[in-house]
């Protein structure tokens, strides 16, 4: 199930919008202000590289066991 992120083009607000289907069709309705005058925008793709069977091996990219603020 894809999830798209929105921006509300009256109010500004970011959102999130979780489809049931890649092909489903709906107007999507800000939940901040109720507005349909709303635009998908271009999600960042987050994934973990490397070998994840480790336990906590690290990416590769660096010494670090784990991936996240210190």
């Amino acid at each position: 199930m894809p999830i798209y992120e929105y921006r509300c083009r009256k109010c500004k607000h970011l959102f999130e919008v979780l489809f049931r289907s890649r092909d489903e069709k709906m107007t999507v309705t800000c939940p901040e202000c109720g507005s349909t005058r709303t635009q998908r925008m271009m999600s960042a793709f987050a994934g973990k590289i490397g070998n994840t069977s480790d336990g906590g091996a690290g990416c590769g990219s660096c010494a670090a066991t784990t991936c996240g603020p210190s």
